[in-house]
């Protein structure tokens, strides 16, 4: 929860709330957190705050009965504390890597392997992550839970309008501008039409961006292709609201978080067939079958014009009701009640 711009913070952040909204009343919560996330799950909860020298020594542990991890690279984790610990695995995105080389991707492994060794139940965000986990992974006798994430939106009245405001109709994608999200394939779809590419989030490559700059020149639309930074929660919630179309071409995503927050407001969604998206999008979305510029366009102009035509918008934020932070919440909690019983 350093990277407030960031889904694993998004994540953490929804989660750690409806954990507290709904712990029953014997139940005392307490967030192992860097000082600038403490107070976030309330002014009374209890926090721990976190200091990099932990990672060596973790803090006392003696009043404690399950230690969560939240997110399985973590390097805060009780190898050798006497307690139950809860495994949250969002994606093995590594293994998912053709850049990273094979001696790298085994001591990612290598590391994760350890956490489940001692993991006394693992949660996956999604059957995808689950089932890459099993290939990857020894999981034989261990408990195992599939909990979906919820829908980050919790709606802004009124919205402000962003500093950058498209000048014609445009296409959005948010996220961290890094290889896996595949960005370079989007500026294809504005040849031969007027539209905009808006994409939002951290640089997190620059090498990456250029390399997205260098296919908006290609198709001559460098233009029309613009980069936002990160943005705020208003922001973010009036893109939503006036794009075109939610596009998003990931290659490697555990849940994919944007998905749910697009479909939310009732956009249609277009998405790559690849990990865990189509379990996400289901048959709300529409799918890229290839990433041939050619067949992208006309897979997003089939897709606009069907949404238009069947009035669908009811039917995105249907798929999007059905991710709930509540519900997860819920879930963890009965995780929670096995491993104390256990």
């Amino acid at each position: 929860m350093k990277y407030p711009h960031t889904g694993l913070y998004h994540f953490c952040l929804h989660l750690g709330r409806q954990l507290a909204a709904t712990a029953p009343g014997n139940r005392r919560l307490c967030y192992y957190t860097p000082s600038s996330a403490q107070g976030l799950f309330g002014a009374d909860a209890c926090y721990r705050a976190q200091h990099s020298l932990q990672k060596f020594r973790l803090p006392a542990t003696g009043d404690v009965d399950i230690w969560h991890n939240t997110y399985q690279g973590s390097n805060y984790y009780p190898l050798r504390r006497r307690l139950k610990v809860l495994l949250t695995i969002h994606d093995l995105n590594f293994m998912h890597d053709e850049g990273k080389p094979d001696a790298r991707k085994q001591r990612h492994l290598d590391k994760l392997k350890r956490k489940v060794e001692r993991a006394d139940h693992i949660v996956a965000i999604s059957q995808f992550s689950l089932s890459d986990a099993r290939q990857h992974l020894d999981l034989t006798g261990k408990r195992t839970t599939v909990i979906y994430n919820g829908c980050n939106i919790e709606p802004i009245t009124p919205l402000t309008t962003p500093a950058f405001v498209p000048s014609a109709p445009f296409l959005f994608t948010v996220g961290t501008i890094i290889d896996k999200k595949n960005f370079h394939v989007l500026p294809g779809l504005l040849a031969g039409n007027g539209r905009q590419l808006l994409i939002a989030g951290i640089t997190q490559s620059e090498a990456y961006k250029a390399r997205i700059v260098a296919e908006a020149e290609r198709h001559g639309v460098a233009d029309r292709v613009h980069f936002t930074g990160p943005i705020s929660e208003s922001d973010k919630q009036w893109y939503l609201q006036q794009c075109e179309a939610f596009v998003f071409p990931s290659l490697a995503e555990g849940f994919g978080l944007p998905v749910v927050e697009a479909l939310y407001f009732g956009k249609p969604v277009f998405l790559s067939t690849c990990t865990s998206l189509p379990e996400i999008g289901g048959s709300a979305a529409y799918y890229f079958s290839s990433f041939d510029p050619e067949e992208m366009r006309q897979t997003l102009g089939e897709g606009l014009r069907h949404f238009a035509a069947h009035e669908r918008a009811g039917e995105m934020s249907a798929r999007a009701a059905q991710f709930s932070w509540t519900e997860a919440a819920r879930q963890y909690h009965a995780v929670y009640d096995e491993l104390l019983r256990s």
